[in-house]
């Protein structure tokens, strides 16, 4: 038994070592090597053209050599050192540059391993970070959120979240509740000391402010998933309204068949594209009218049906052609979801009576598919619909299931704590409420998470980060 736990922390006090590159080949290869014993490990398979060691060169500095299996050189190198707490995972780190084949990195990995590195882990460097105060547990969480990011809008979010802000907002609405149960509880034991009265007026003014930030924090996280995952968006009308040229000029190629003919579009046409930096899930449908043909029919039936669903409808009229009736029923079709009209062809003369969108549509932009003219105002309306345009800068998305369900939990207790108050109970049970809360928001920050916890968080991390 002892000499298995001798074994189990000699593993775990030594370097760790992975290909921090994609498994891809490329021009440039990195082979990240941390813990105590980085610069050691390296200087056994890394000689410097200037006869330097590692072990011996201060941090922030760049050697150039070549790397070794024994005697047999592999390749050139850069050896890149830091030194602890001023690296990436806050320990003594050495990043070996080669070139990125796949077989000389893995022939490099091997050599540095039997030098005296064990295997990283998934997500093993971004943990040792965490585990070394170098973030929170949300700004690690972020560091995935980032390399998966699939658009501008989500890396902006992500990044935002990896600076640190929704830490800070976290830690500021954690530390208002400290406060307050701080002043609850010393009010209660010290009634003789000097200490402001707390009332109930005035308590509930401030968990009703507390519970709707969180209601706001938990709102974000439903924006955050559409960056993530993409918007279910439906391109719909009728024949020949430009829905097809309309994909194909947001796709960027000839995704849809294009023809002078009507209901070309059978079956569904899908491409996922990004607008404005937001993914979305595009779906080409079939024009929508009463046919004979049996299979425009299930076209049309199909696209019904996708219509009933979508998160967003593109629905596509002809500026130059009368509103008739599939036009009034994509209209009916549309209120009450988040829809954009989309009046194409402003290119020819305009007879479409606009003003019978109005009421239907709080956007409404004009574009010719055709000349490949409006998608900058197509792109600023999908934002404004899917209330998207704000998360710039410093915003403060949930990430992921986690983090939400943290935050529920966290605003479920504030709730709680405000229906004991109207219900007349006593400061002990707010106070109990609030301590749930606090719980809650420290689970999120990590600050208090379980081994199981952060063990699920790194287990969605690739190798090497």
């Amino acid at each position: 038994m002892a000499q298995a736990l001798q074994e189990a922390q000699a593993l775990a006090a030594a370097p760790v070592a992975a290909v921090s590159t994609p498994q891809a080949p490329g021009g440039l290869g990195i082979i990240r090597i941390s813990g105590a014993g980085a610069q050691q490990v390296a200087d056994r398979v890394f000689r410097a053209k200037s006869g330097k060691k590692l072990a011996e060169l201060e941090g922030y500095r760049a050697l150039f050599g070549a790397v070794y299996d024994g005697d047999q050189a592999l390749d050139e190198c850069v050896a890149l050192n830091y030194r602890a707490p001023a690296s990436y995972t806050g320990e003594n780190t050495v990043e070996l540059s080669c070139h990125g084949g796949l077989y000389l990195l893995r022939r490099v990995l091997q050599a540095v391993l039997s030098a005296g590195a064990r295997p990283a882990g998934p997500g093993e460097f971004t943990r040792r970070a965490f585990m070394n105060g170098k973030l929170g547990l949300t700004e690690a969480e972020a560091v995935m959120s980032l390399i998966s990011a699939k658009g501008e809008q989500e890396a902006r979010a992500a990044l935002a979240v990896h600076g640190g802000a929704l830490e800070k907002r976290i830690r500021a609405l954690c530390q208002r509740l400290l406060d307050t149960v701080a002043h609850l509880e010393a009010w209660a034991d010290y009634p003789e000391d000097e200490i402001p009265e707390v009332t109930g007026e005035g308590l509930m003014e401030t968990l009703a402010a507390l519970a709707g930030e969180m209601k706001d924090l938990l709102a974000g996280f439903d924006e955050g998933k559409l960056l993530r995952d993409g918007v279910d968006t439906v391109i719909a009308g009728r024949p020949n309204v430009g829905k097809s040229t309309l994909m194909n000029l947001l796709a960027g190629c000839e995704r849809s068949i294009v023809t002078e003919l009507a209901g070309t579009t059978r079956d569904i046409v899908e491409e996922t594209v990004l607008l404005g930096g937001i993914p979305l899930r595009l779906a080409d449908t079939a024009g929508l009218r009463l046919t004979e043909d049996p299979v425009e029919r299930i076209g049309v039936a199909r696209a019904r049906d996708r219509l009933a669903s979508a998160q967003l409808i593109l629905a596509v009229f002809d500026s130059s052609q009368h509103l008739d009736e599939e036009d009034r029923s994509l209209i009916a079709a549309c209120k009450g979801v988040p829809a954009i009209a989309v009046v194409n062809k402003t290119d020819l003369p305009s007879c479409f009576p606009e003003e019978l969108l109005s009421e239907t549509f709080a956007e409404r932009v004009h574009i010719s598919a055709a000349a490949g003219e409006g998608l900058p105002a197509l792109r600023d309306a999908v934002q404004r619909v899917l209330h998207l345009s704000h998360l710039e800068g410093d915003a403060t998305v949930l990430l992921n299931e986690r983090q939400r369900d943290a935050a529920a939990r966290a605003g479920e207790c504030l709730n709680e704590a405000l229906d004991a108050l109207k219900r007349g109970m006593t400061f002990d049970a707010v106070t109990v409420s609030l301590e749930g809360a606090v719980s809650a928001l420290l689970d999120l920050t990590g600050e208090r998470a379980t081994n199981a916890v952060v063990d699920r968080v790194f287990s969605q991390f690739c190798v090497g980060k």
